[in-house]
């Protein structure tokens, strides 16, 4: 038996257990052995759970143990989460973690690590929960260059801008009703500003280009402009509204945004709708191709961890390769991509004319006292010089 410990045993962390368990057998058939928890590593006790007798408090235990060959990090954050798994990568123990925020922040240096020490750092969860999309990166995409990974990578923003183009609702009262069910957290910074998708999209541009993208350097906006007035014109022009977190390669260098877009229905991630996430890859000798899934969740999310203990299980003695260097890879400016952009405004036509050549007007059912208008193709510098003579603008969403 392989024994392991998991750190963290809040909804993904118990999900892992409940897999585990459920799927005994296939997974004892597809590592080669059997697999068991000998620890649970968390604050708190849980009396009357059957884990209780596995768990705790002290992480050196864990790295102390020989039996114990890999351990699952489920506790979020990047501390304690890194000093943790640092020190059981040291101690020469496999590790497979959901965990963005550390695996944005850290994981090139946890990669080497892991590589120093013959072991493995596995992260498929962090990004897409249940959705495949690290492995295929790494292994079944190796013979492409990637030039461009657009996807719906947050949840619980799909969900909301799901529901405000459903029943027309404000943004205030679907982020109530999506904390009411448990898709949005109490303090939803992290989804609706756009910094969740940020990371995520951080990491997948560091596996394509092979070095650290700092997810701070990419230019990221949320959702918590959008409102029922912009679905409305959306609708009107046959588009959806959705949160893109997209990485283009434009020569040697990479752009990354994270915003909210306009797309018709022609788009890929059109459909795309709920809780659901997708990722969109295009590769130069690949093309077009659509990874889609649960993003989130407790065993879509474990499901994936899981995975990663099966590949650890493969491979005790031998470091996976992934080739991602701590060299910092710089970004190339946002603003000089291009796009279309919808624009609202108070201006009048004329003065919209005056200001912006060649635009699409756009008019929809209850909106009044105000000009709505799609602009050509612009770069973001260009664009924002424009609006700033324009005057005032009640909202801008990009045109895809």
């Amino acid at each position: 038996m392989i024994k392991i410990a998991i750190m963290g045993y809040g909804t993904v962390g118990s999900g892992v257990v409940e897999v585990l368990e459920t799927n005994r057998e296939s997974i004892a058939k597809r590592a080669g052995d059997s697999i068991g928890v000998k620890y649970v590593l968390d604050l708190r006790d849980f009396e009357g759970d059957p884990i209780q007798d596995k768990v705790v408090h002290d992480y050196q235990i864990i790295v102390n143990d020989p039996e114990v060959k890999a351990v699952v990090e489920t506790m979020g954050g990047v501390e304690p989460a890194y000093t943790f798994v640092k020190a059981m990568l040291l101690a020469g123990k496999h590790v497979a973690t959901s965990n963005k925020a550390l695996v944005a922040e850290k994981g090139a240096e946890l990669i080497a690590l892991a590589k120093e020490m013959n072991v493995n750092f596995l992260f498929e969860a962090s990004v897409g929960g249940g959705i495949p999309i690290i492995r295929p990166l790494n292994s079944c995409l190796t013979a492409d260059e990637i030039e461009e990974i657009t996807g719906i990578l947050n949840g619980t923003t799909n969900y909301m801008l799901t529901q405000m183009a459903a029943n027309g609702s404000e943004f205030d009262d679907v982020l109530k009703d999506a904390q009411a069910k448990g898709y949005a957290e109490k303090d939803p910074s992290a989804d609706i500003e756009g910094y969740d998708a940020c990371r995520k999209i951080a990491i997948l541009t560091s596996l394509v280009c092979g070095q650290q993208v700092d997810f701070t350097d990419i230019h990221t906006e949320g959702i918590t402009k959008i409102s029922a007035t912009d679905i409305k014109y959306a609708k009107a022009m046959g588009r959806a509204i959705k949160l893109l977190a997209s990485s283009k390669k434009n020569g040697d260098g990479y752009v990354a945004m994270v915003a909210p877009y306009m797309i018709d229905a022609t788009h890929p991630l059109y459909p795309v709708n709920g809780v659901f996430n997708a990722i969109f890859v295009h590769g130069n000798v690949l093309g077009d191709s659509m990874f889609y899934g649960s993003g989130a969740g407790k065993l879509p999310t474990a499901s994936a961890v899981v995975a990663d203990i099966v590949d650890i299980a493969k491979h005790l003695n031998r470091n996976i390769f992934v080739e991602w260097s701590g060299e910092k890879k710089e970004l190339l400016d946002y603003r000089k991509s291009v796009n279309k952009y919808f624009v609202r405004t108070t201006a009048s036509e004329a003065e919209v004319a005056a200001v912006f050549s060649d635009v699409t007007y756009v008019t929809a059912e209850g909106v009044q006292g105000e000009t709505g208008f799609v602009t050509k193709e612009m770069t973001e510098e260009e664009y924002a010089e424009c609006a700033s003579k324009l005057g005032v603008v009640l909202s801008m969403i990009r045109v895809a």
